[in-house]
């Protein structure tokens, strides 16, 4: 069955030379792909290991030119594409397991610049991992987890504020694993560290990191580390890493997925390299889903557990920020007393539900008054001043510009946390306090 594979894969291949020697490169374009998926697929069947070996090299070749032919659409290094269309046109139009006239293409792919095109073009696709505007995040809007803060800042900022203080056996640490429920603010922290640290910030996450070319994820991860130790200090932040470095040796686990875990955990071991300024910062919400191996490469396993009391207090008034409000300092404090159970993410949620209420107090108000200030206001019907009115009809009188919402009362958040839930269950709670007594610690 899986010759059909390959013989499907060289009639793409004979149509996308055809294509291309008449200088057709967008119809030549799609049938390098077709060819490159069907030679894929047939190298999952082959077992003679000479064809397999010369399938590949054709692959290798086949796949040089569809990049080249890609650069020349887009618009890139269009003289080199056209250039090369001559060393194309020598390639074998029948079967790529015969090694005859292979030279010729390899030739004209890489002439004269070795690997140095290929690895700019990863670096490139890598460029936008890298945050050169500051979240705008600072410590003091992460409420609570003093541990993890301060551990982060013996990190990130004393080692490029103060090289002094590692000296002789002193080392900062060089992994991070932050882990805890969904919504605590791991993600947040990594933000607060991008504002604060001094230092280039790569963001990656799976996509980044995966690529359907066989070969390609190792070599993505191997140049995000290079590129980390060449704009050092640094930072790698992988958000959702269990996405990444689930356990080796699982039925589910394909080839490539082993090979980018491996290919992480020679870099991070950091052997031949120095990476004493390359910061590894990773967060999960599941800990017991990482490979036993990455788990151990991470210095520091900290907890982000729910937020405390006071830490909920903060997060209300963070959230709120300057919108007018009439809340006490009372009533900040019952707001946290009834959100126990709540993640930061919860209550970010709640108050932006609650922002909301005074526009819809607004648009359903029959009654306005005028302030001070010559605003629009609504009011009860009881209320000295008031005037019968709506928002539409004031709107209609060339007053859109002059209606105010009333300030956010005490009332709005009950009326929004009579029907709020947290999201974060007990069964939850206790997988991650297991795991902080077994190889952790608390945020």
């Amino acid at each position: 069955m899986y010759s059909n594979f390959k013989e499907q894969a060289i009639e793409y291949v004979r149509q996308a030379v055809q294509e291309d020697d008449s200088g057709n490169y967008a119809k030549a374009f799609p049938l390098y792909m077709n060819a490159l998926e069907y030679f894929k697929t047939h190298l999952k069947y082959e077992k003679n290991p000479k064809i397999r070996e010369a399938i590949t090299h054709k692959f290798t070749e086949y796949l040089r030119r569809a990049e080249e032919i890609r650069e020349v659409l887009d618009g890139g290094g269009g003289g080199a594409g056209h250039g090369d269309a001559a060393a194309v046109s020598t390639r074998p139009k029948g079967k790529p397991k015969d090694g005859s006239g292979g030279g010729g293409g390899e030739g004209g792919g890489g002439e004269g610049e070795g690997e140095d095109p290929e690895k700019a073009k990863l670096r490139a696709g890598l460029n936008s991992a890298i945050i050169r505007e500051k979240p705008n995040v600072k410590w003091n809007d992460v409420a609570g987890l003093e541990s993890a803060k301060q551990a982060l800042q013996e990190a990130v900022i004393l080692p490029v504020k103060f090289p002094q203080f590692f000296t002789g056996k002193r080392r900062p640490w060089r992994a991070f694993l932050l882990y805890g429920p969904p919504g605590t603010g791991k993600s947040y922290l990594a933000k607060a560290v991008a504002t604060e640290a001094d230092s280039t910030f790569f963001s990656v996450s799976s996509s980044d990191l995966v690529s359907k070319w066989m070969g390609e994820s190792e070599k993505l991860v191997s140049n995000l580390f290079q590129m980390a130790r060449d704009s050092a200090p640094s930072i790698i932040f992988i958000d959702e890493i269990d996405s990444l470095c689930g356990q080796r040796g699982e039925g589910n686990e394909s080839e490539a997925s082993r090979r980018i875990k491996t290919e992480l955990l020679v870099q991070m071991q950091g052997v031949g390299n120095n990476d004493e300024k390359v910061l590894v910062l990773a967060a999960t919400n599941t800990p017991y889903a990482l490979d036993q191996a990455i788990r151990r490469r991470f210095d520091k396993r900290i907890y982000i557990p729910l937020p405390d009391l006071k830490a909920r207090q903060h997060m209300f008034k963070v959230h709120l920020g300057d919108t007018p409000h009439n809340l006490t300092e009372s009533d900040f404090e019952d707001l946290a007393r009834k959100t126990e159970g709540f993640s930061g993410s919860d209550i970010s949620v709640c108050v932006k539900d609650v922002l909301f209420e005074p526009v819809r107090k607004t648009q359903d108000a029959m009654f306005f008054i005028k302030t001070s200030d010559s605003l629009w206001m609504p009011c009860g019907p009881k209320q000295p001043g008031a005037v019968q009115i709506s928002m539409q009809e004031l709107a209609s009188q060339g007053l859109a510009a002059k209606i105010t919402p009333p300030p956010i009362s005490k009332k709005d958040f009950d009326k929004v946390l009579a029907r709020q839930r947290p999201t974060v269950s007990k069964s939850d709670l206790e997988v991650h306090e297991r795991f902080t007594k077994e190889f952790g610690e608390e945020g």
